[in-house]
């Protein structure tokens, strides 16, 4: 599979997965968490929602500057880094706001790093470009 289709595939996803998190977080979990927690799942909500419209644009990027993009490519670098910093920022976000261990407190920094080395990374891409 061309990495820019599934960047585009990945981000279209995380975009509808967020909106769905969203609606889920107002509507179904307003009642049943405090407003601390609430802002927690609505801030990972958010960073993975322009996270993913990031990775349609890196797809869009790969697909009109790379000729045969590879896993070396600074854009493809970027949308894997932004893809794990989904994960592990916007994941961890949604654990601790349901409650789940502590240790994930620790983890979301880690996902930070990643979005800051995706849009750094992609920065370059573009420079280089």
């Amino acid at each position: 599979m061309q990495l820019s289709r599934l960047f585009l595939t990945l981000g279209a996803v995380g975009g509808g997965v967020s909106v769905a998190l969203g609606a889920f977080a107002a509507h179904g979990l307003k009642a049943r968490l405090d407003p601390v927690a609430l802002g927690t799942f609505q801030t990972g909500v958010t960073y993975q929602f322009f996270h993913s419209l990031a990775l349609c644009l890196v797809a869009v990027w790969l697909k009109q500057f790379s000729k045969e993009p590879t896993l070396g490519d600074p854009a493809a670098i970027a949308g894997i880094a932004f893809v794990v910093g989904i994960l592990l920022f916007s994941g961890s976000l949604y654990a601790l706001a349901l409650g789940g261990p502590r240790w994930f407190g620790p983890v979301t920094p880690l996902g930070g790093l990643a979005f800051m080395v995706g849009w750094l990374t992609f920065a370059w891409s573009a420079w280089r470009n």
